[in-house]
């Protein structure tokens, strides 16, 4: 096992022009620069790059979730003494068809019932229609054998036309704007099938009609049940972003023309109903968020706006102790840090993205993870940690490698870890966790970056100064903990391990102060997971 001087590498360090600031916060450092994107052309694979870059806003439906008719049954929510004005999101799956939007219409309702005044509702598009509009691009690109492309979108169409349809929407606006986005959609796909290019800018736009087609539908049927409700494209509120199609970052002067419109021009008591990862660059074309997506819109505005507080909700009791699909008496956590949500994000757990938090942090606003299928239970909050845990969740990377680097020069050799690091920068190779000492260091790599043990060119470059030595299918196993009682962890740790039998290939601990992280062999992860979680969450104290 190594276990030497460690330093975890976490998220990396943010800087401002990346974030949407308050009010408050001084922000002087300017969006990145744009370059020409390349086009993507008939057979190219790009595409599928691109799928990759659009944010995983959709929440995932577990096996066993409560359908809408069983909230019915649970136990009511208090109502407050005081409004709160807070922002809502809402992925995808949350508003997959006309019972989920009709579900959701109704939970807003009746949070405002109870207390709680959405200034902006944040949606992603419906259920799969992101997807099945990146179909239609590449069914457009295609130039197999007999065919140059077709234009092809019913099954957006029929999917939001029979939402339409079941509210009862044929005679109001809403059903005239979304069919004429969905011929804005189609001319477009005509363009791309006579051309045969399709650039990541011309992508942006082509996902966009997901959204803007579900804020529409969302807030006719909140005017139908009561509650004033207006549709808006995210950058008529003030989003606005670099031109980095595929993977925009939003400008450092959007907080104040976010501001500026939900106090001028937006009623304070009318939902505004936001589309969630598409914005504007500074030439008013169409951009898509990249890491952060709906979530990060949801917290842009709630910073800009002072809100009490932003909600994500999603299909789960908000943040849990530890995957419920691995361990059965998982739990829900009532409370996290940001670091420690932040930490739960990047190695593996089912959190907001750190991006997405980062106006929450700088405003210092809370962010709530609730359920929608059970609203009344109170849910997660992202803001200070819990100081009577010692462990406050357990999370876990599957499948990694697991690298041993030795140096074969002298002890006290100048740069052999400035050779090593280097290297890795050279070959595009992002390290997750990591500990060294003077003539070596281990680190570990996800799938993403894997290399291949024989012939990588890593292999060569490093060879003459050391010998490196590739573990297959690894795990990395995080504790995010109160660091200060690192010793009463390690000894928890290492007293379970000891009876179960399980080796611990690497530790580490340093740079992030409430995390702790290990590697196992893959065989023995849920093991280890199960019995950390027994002793940390499950034994009485």
């Amino acid at each position: 096992m190594r276990f030497v001087l460690a330093t975890l590498l976490s998220v990396t360090p943010l800087t401002v022009n990346s974030l949407i600031a308050p009010p408050h916060v001084p922000h002087h450092l300017a969006p990145r620069s744009f370059s020409r994107a390349p086009l993507f052309t008939a057979g190219s694979d790009d595409i599928l790059e691109y799928r990759d870059l659009i944010p995983q806003n959709r929440d995932e439906q577990k096996p066993g979730s409560p359908d809408a008719a069983a909230t019915a049954t649970l136990t009511p929510q208090a109502k407050l003494d005081t409004q709160l004005r807070v922002s809502m999101k809402f992925g995808g799956s949350s508003l997959a068809d006309f019972a989920r939007i009709d579900h959701v219409a109704n939970l807003i309702k009746d949070q405002i019932g109870l207390g709680y005044f959405p200034a902006a509702v944040v949606c992603s598009a419906m259920g799969k229609t992101t997807n099945n509009l990146l179909n239609s691009g590449e069914f457009a690109l295609d130039s197999g054998p007999g065919g140059k492309g077709k234009v092809n979108i019913d099954p957006v169409r029929t999917l939001v036309m029979n939402t339409i349809k079941e509210f009862e929407m044929e005679n109001m606006s809403v059903k005239d704007e979304v069919e004429t986005l969905l011929q804005e959609a189609e001319d477009m796909l005509r363009g791309v099938k006579l051309l045969q290019e399709l650039s990541p800018r011309s992508l942006d736009h082509l996902v966009s009609f997901g959204e803007r087609t579900s804020v529409r539908i969302m807030a006719a049927r909140l005017n139908q049940l009561g509650v004033p409700a207006v549709a808006f494209d995210a950058w008529e509120v003030g989003m606005l972003t670099n031109s980095e199609f595929g993977d925009a970052t939003i400008s450092p002067d959007a907080a104040g023309r976010i501001r500026r419109t939900f106090e001028n021009k937006i009623d304070p008591n009318t939902v505004a109903v936001v589309t969630g990862f598409i914005a504007h660059d500074g030439d008013g074309r169409i951009t898509t968020l990249g890491r952060g997506g709906s979530d990060l819109t949801a917290t842009a505005i709630g910073a800009a706006c002072g809100l009490d507080e932003v909600q994500v909700w999603k299909d789960v009791d908000g943040i849990m102790s530890c995957d419920p699909r691995m361990v059965k008496s998982a739990v829900p956590i009532e409370k996290v840090s940001f670091e420690e949500a932040s930490e739960l994000a990047y190695f593996g757990a089912k959190v907001l993205h750190p991006i997405a938090m980062q106006p929450a942090i700088l405003a210092q606003i809370p962010v709530r993870v609730k359920n929608s299928y059970n609203p009344s239970h109170p849910g997660t909050v992202i803001q200070t940690r819990d100081e009577n845990r010692l462990v406050t969740a357990i999370t876990c990377k599957r499948d990694v490698q697991l690298i041993d680097i030795k140096s074969t020069r002298m002890l006290g050799a100048y740069g052999f870890l400035a050779n090593v690091f280097k290297a890795f920068e050279r070959n595009k190779l992002s390290v997750d966790v990591l500990a060294s000492s003077e003539v070596s260091v281990s680190l570990t790599l996800d799938k993403k970056h894997r290399i291949d043990s024989q012939k990588h060119p890593l292999l060569s470059e490093l060879k003459e100064v050391s010998i490196l030595t590739v573990k297959e299918k690894m795990s990395i196993i995080t504790l995010i903990a109160d660091v200060e009682r690192s010793s009463e962890v390690l000894a928890k740790m290492f007293a379970i391990f000891a009876d179960e039998g399980i080796k611990v290939e690497m530790l580490s601990q340093g740079a992030s102060k409430v995390n702790i992280s290990l590697i196992v062999s893959d065989k023995d992860l849920e093991r280890a997971i199960a019995s950390l979680h027994r002793e940390f969450f499950e034994v009485a104290d």
